[in-house]
């Protein structure tokens, strides 16, 4: 693609060779002519300049005479966007494998691709140009949107709806029952899990997520929501819109997560948590059950409080850590046994 008609499609200024044919895009540290790479900040100014590649970066960025740039006040954004165009998704042919196997009373859009070994069962819906991958298996009663892609291996229970555009990465399973079970006379009777679960648009989620299905009533994932690789979502769970969970997060039963929240790695989220809109919640952090983590705030630690009180506490820690080794040479000190001192010369 000619670095004119990129800049047209990002809606960037150029400056430099407009007919230069841009192939790929490359890391900033390896990208060589003919394709584009990205300076995000000044840090990464000088070896932008020392490039030989097509560079996206922002206004203040001082262009070598050499070099074709491509201005854009987010520079990672508008390489995000330059990969999308440089680097098309290959979309298999609209059709139904052979080797797939359709309840008669499945609806599949003609536009759609349905890979090897799929099974999609009774009263499913597949919308437009949307690609299910080998070996993902489609319950009955799933309404699936349009241009939604599922990778090789996916699984989704009865009674489950996602809207448009949703990724679904190998190994997701949505829809399997809640953890719930009552305790009677000596031993856990399963509470049944009856409930659904609804997913809006635009909804990313990484390899072997897991969305439980509500035990009554909905477990729900807004729009936009972004799941990493292994994210755990508990029976129940309400999750707002634009919401981002970074691996290894477990979220229990009955939580609340509003609007805008960013939930780092490996946190545990407990039962009947309510995290309010545009919260932070940091990497490891625990969350006890029917907490309030209230909006805008960031918390940190086990159990999560607010950053601030976390990192005196850490401060204090270190404090204490020096003063007790302060003790232990002052007792190591005394401890030592007395010289005695010298004998008189004899006479």
């Amino acid at each position: 693609m000619r670095l004119t008609e990129l800049a047209e499609q990002l809606k960037c200024e150029w400056e430099g060779d407009g007919n230069l044919d841009l192939i790929r895009v490359a890391p900033l540290e390896s990208a060589a002519a003919g394709e584009l790479t990205f300076a995000e900040g000044p840090k990464a100014f000088a070896a932008a300049a020392a490039t030989q590649a097509c560079v996206i970066a922002a206004p203040a960025y001082r262009r070598p005479e050499h070099q074709s740039v491509l201005r854009a006040a987010e520079p990672r954004l508008a390489a995000a966007r330059a990969i999308a165009l440089l680097h098309p998704r290959e979309r298999a042919a609209p059709g139904v494998h052979p080797t797939a196997i359709l309840s008669p009373d499945s609806e599949i859009d003609p536009t759609a691709a349905i890979g090897p070994y799929c099974i999609v069962g009774a009263g499913s819906r597949i919308g437009a140009r949307t690609e299910v991958r080998a070996r993902s298996i489609i319950g009955d009663n799933v309404q699936l949107g349009q241009d939604c892609l599922l990778h090789a291996g996916v699984t989704i229970h009865d009674d489950v709806s996602i809207g448009d555009r949703a990724i679904l990465h190998s190994g997701v399973v949505i829809g399997a029952d809640g953890f719930g079970f009552v305790f009677h006379q000596g031993r856990f009777e399963k509470f049944p899990q009856i409930g659904r679960v609804d997913i809006g648009h635009d909804v990313e989620v990484g390899a072997n997520a897991t969305i439980d299905r509500a035990a009554l009533g909905v477990t729900r994932i807004g729009d936009g929501v972004k799941l990493d690789n292994m994210v755990h979502v508990g029976h129940n769970v309400r999750i707002g819109n634009h919401v981002v969970v970074a691996a290894q997060t477990g979220i229990s039963g009955g939580a609340v997560i509003e609007d805008y929240v960013i939930i780092g790695g490996q946190v545990g989220i407990a039962d009947k948590v309510r995290i309010e809109k545009q919260a932070v919640i940091g990497a490891k952090s625990g969350i006890p059950s029917s907490k309030i983590i209230r909006a805008g705030t960031t918390v940190w630690g086990l159990p999560a409080r607010p950053i601030k009180d976390y990192l005196e506490e850490l401060a204090t820690l270190g404090k204490l850590t020096a003063r007790r080794k302060e003790l232990d040479a002052l007792l190591n000190a005394s401890r030592r046994p007395t010289e005695s001192p010298a004998p008189p010369d004899a006479a």
